[in-house]
């Protein structure tokens, strides 16, 4: 069932959302006099369209997620296609705040009812990528493939469980509260539940804030360690056309200009030993402290390490995360990327131990030059005593759908 017209909520949010602030905002949403459900403080309907998914870049990264990655069931390109459309009309709905149309109540409703009759903005956003596998025989793409798309294989350390593992397609769902992920989750495999079928979920936390020893809002992970501080500006739009976006003259499909490529981690944190393990040690593993995130030697989490002037790793061990991970040479300047990971917690396994750890998430204009060429820096690294990637894949965010069109539309025409 598709969703109706334009709510009174997300015109506010489209015509006026530039003079009226978040919490003004929420509540002009509940014109009816209702109050509006959950939301945060300044969270906002995030727009759709564009040439780029815009959860790639939405910052601040709202504070929980979670990935889903789906077989497709499609028995055909046409109805692939269909698909496609139906999943973008679904996401452009729940991202601009459009409600569901209503119907006869002998029928199941088209809404969970989870965020009740009035939910206010919660910085929703989903971004739709597809993996190697659909590149098959299936529907007739494999000359439409991705040049670097491959299978996401086995590296140093890597456990990788196949039932967590890989996918034909992935949803990435952000928001500020766990049930707007759910909410979404829910109405986008209600809508397409005759051709995707659930491979793994996985849903996490990221926690942001800043005190007087720290000059950004990263967040911490689960080992404690301040983590982001040197990412990428996802605001700042030549470093994203440099590093994360697929241009035309690339070499790839002409399809793809404007997607990225995406790269799932799911690392488990070995967190008993870790917590058993020397401070000094530690900072020595990461090249970090602890407490205020400064480069061994330095200041402030900001502070820009000067490794030409640290030759032998006297402050900073040559093999230390940070060093290995970003050398800051100009032989390895163009392998930044983009990370948009969060923390997840599963529990425990039979032996009791926690199962907790990184959902490591980025996105790059080539794998060869960014994750893979950090990824062979980082071999052998001693992090890995301490870590354990377990599942996740390779995929290829799609470009963005401008109005009147649907995400994958060229891929699959």
């Amino acid at each position: 069932m598709k969703r109706g017209g334009i709510s009174r909520r997300a015109f506010l949010a489209g015509a006026g959302g530039a003079a009226v602030g978040g919490g003004l905002l929420a509540a002009a949403a509940c014109g009816d006099g209702q109050e509006a459900d959950g939301g945060a403080p300044g969270a906002r309907l995030v727009p759709f369209a564009g040439p780029h998914q815009a959860g790639i870049t939405l910052e601040p990264a709202p504070a929980t997620g979670l990935m889903a990655s789906f077989t497709v069931l499609a028995r055909d390109r046409a109805e692939l296609a269909e698909l496609l459309r139906e999943l973008t009309d679904e996401i452009a709905g729940l991202m601009e705040g459009r409600p569901p149309e209503t119907r006869d109540a002998a029928f199941p409703p088209t809404d969970s009812g989870l965020l009740g009759p009035n939910p206010a903005p919660d910085d929703l956003a989903v971004v739709v990528s597809v993996g190697a596998s659909l590149f098959d025989g299936r529907y007739g793409l494999a000359p439409r493939r991705p040049r670097e798309l491959v299978t996401m294989p086995f590296v140093s350390n890597d456990r990788l469980d196949p039932e967590r593992s890989h996918g034909d397609l992935l949803l990435s769902i952000e928001a500020e509260h766990p049930d707007t992920v759910l909410f979404a989750l829910r109405q986008l495999m209600r809508r397409t539940r005759s051709t995707l079928v659930l491979r793994w979920v996985l849903d996490g936390f990221t926690r942001r804030g800043s005190t007087a020893a720290r000059s950004t809002g990263s967040p911490r992970n689960l080992m404690g360690f301040i983590d982001g501080t040197a990412n990428l500006d996802a605001g700042a739009g030549t470093t994203m056309d440099r590093y994360v976006w697929v241009a035309g003259g690339d070499g790839e499909p002409s399809w793809a200009v404007g997607g990225s490529y995406h790269v799932v981690r799911v690392i488990r944190m070995l967190v008993e030993f870790w917590d058993r393990t020397p401070l000094s040690e530690q900072e020595h593993i990461m090249g970090r402290e602890k407490v205020s995130g400064a480069p061994l030697g330095m200041e402030h989490e900001t502070d820009v390490p000067d490794y030409a002037a640290d030759p032998k790793g006297a402050a900073i061990p040559l093999d230390a995360h940070i060093r290995l991970a970003n050398p800051r040479t100009p032989e390895t300047a163009g392998s930044l990327i983009l990370r948009r990971g969060f923390s997840y917690a599963r529990g425990y396994d039979r032996a009791g131990r926690l199962d907790q750890g990184l959902a490591f998430v980025c996105y790059q204009r080539s794998l060869e030059t960014g994750f893979m060429a950090v990824q062979a820096r980082l071999n052998g690294e001693p992090l890995e005593e301490y870590i354990l990637p377990e599942g996740g894949g390779f995929f290829f965010a799609l470009p963005g759908a401008e109005p009147g069109t649907f995400l994958g539309q060229a891929l699959v025409a």
